[in-house]
């Protein structure tokens, strides 16, 4: 009997309202049907999970601590939790999915990893567990973000993937994406691992999934501190959507909760140099869903802008199309500047440096007033020792 359930708001062709499905060539259609049939049937099976829960904690170091922000709390005066993505093994939520991911490959058969990457984080996770298993792992990253996430570029050869420099288009997150996927077309026996919850359904599902143990922590650690699971907040940044769809998941149908993503406005949302995909994107298909686009008129991609390289993405994935169209998350668009006041901020009172993509996140606490006696849930998704030559310039 099949024991798998899944919380989101997806139907059995991949839909999220009128958002998602699987709109892909025709090449890949059988890649994508395995994939399919074999996340169904290993999501249930008691080996995969309990392989899966085993190396979350003894290779990732899972759980990851809620935490208190005492000096955060105090200035905002009301009761900050962060969330500590930022501790787990290489430094980011991305090890997550990439463990599940790369775990589904092996009882697959396959051998050859696909992955893209905007900031690094993906695909130094892609990398490690490659290495971890033993399989081939290519990564595609755009010659912008190599530029400006070196250190990562240089953590990923050192685990042993092939980085592919892209300079198509702007030469960032899309591009690396649009890269990857002609990698698969070209070589269909691979195993693309998407590192966000974007792409052809069953992947928004799937990642969401691997990732939704974030939420299912922070329900735990909350009845653990305070007594009771349910926060009054959860606040988290989106780019794809992967790290935010896994502190979301299980409190998606806890309509106490509010949910908040934050969005990269780069310059301002009418600059034109920006990444608040929900703010400005219409209706249209990117990399294989139904979702909100930044596109012109005539359904042409416009190249979206952020300071940091993993929300500087001109789609969102399905899930948070249909959260936000819906009303069930509230999108809040926080520019460069804001995002950097942020990182400081939090850097100087609890000693924690933060990603360029999370610093968004915690900007929001500047955006947004709460109660004193609220419960506010920041996702820290990532480390930001992969942003300090950014930081060292700008700040």
């Amino acid at each position: 009997m099949n024991k798998y359930q899944s919380l989101l708001p997806v139907d059995e062709d991949g839909y999220y309202g009128r958002f998602g499905g699987a709109y892909i060539p025709e090449i890949l259609q059988k890649n994508v049907e395995e994939l399919k049939k074999a996340f169904y049937r290993y999501v249930d099976d008691d080996e995969f999970n309990d392989e899966f829960d085993r190396l979350l904690r003894d290779y990732v170091g899972r759980p990851s601590p809620l935490y208190r922000a005492d000096r955060l709390s105090e200035h905002y005066g009301t009761n900050i939790y962060l969330k500590r993505e930022d501790l787990n093994h290489t430094g980011a939520h991305k090890i997550n999915n990439a463990i599940g991911s790369a775990l589904l490959a092996k009882r697959m058969g396959k051998r050859r990893i696909i992955a893209e990457t905007g900031a690094g984080q993906h695909g130094v996770a892609t990398a490690t567990v490659c290495a971890l298993m033993g399989m081939e792992c290519v990564v595609y990253m755009g010659a912008t973000d190599v530029e400006r996430q070196q250190p990562n570029v240089e953590r990923m050869r050192m685990l042993g993937a092939r980085v592919e420099p892209v300079r198509s288009g702007n030469m960032t997150l899309k591009d690396a994406t649009n890269e990857a996927i002609r990698d698969w077309c070209r070589n269909p026996d691979s195993f693309y691992i998407i590192g966000s919850t974007v792409g052809p359904h069953p992947y928004p599902e799937m990642v969401a999934h691997f990732q939704s143990v974030i939420s299912k922590e922070i329900r735990s650690q909350l009845l653990c501190q305070i007594g009771r699971e349910t926060p009054d907040y959860v606040v988290a940044c989106v780019g794809g959507g992967s790290n935010a769809a896994g502190a979301f998941y299980h409190f998606i149908n806890e309509t106490g909760v509010r949910l908040i993503a934050a969005e990269a406005a780069g310059k301002g949302v009418d600059s034109g140099e920006t990444a608040a995909t929900i703010h400005v994107g219409s209706e249209g298909i990117i990399h294989g869903a139904r979702t909100l686009v930044m596109q012109t008129a005539d359904g042409q991609i416009v190249e979206p802008y952020s300071i940091s390289a993993g929300l500087d993405y001109p789609g969102i994935g399905p899930l948070h199309a249909f959260l936000a169209s819906s009303g069930r998350a509230e999108v809040m668009a926080v520019t460069d500047s804001e995002a950097l006041d942020a990182a400081m901020k939090l850097t100087r009172s609890e000693g924690i440096i933060p990603a360029l993509e999370s610093a968004h996140a915690l900007a929001i606490l500047d955006k947004r007033r709460f109660k004193r006696d609220e419960v506010v849930v920041v996702n820290v998704s990532g480390r930001g020792d992969k942003d300090l030559q950014t930081y060292l310039r700008y700040v």
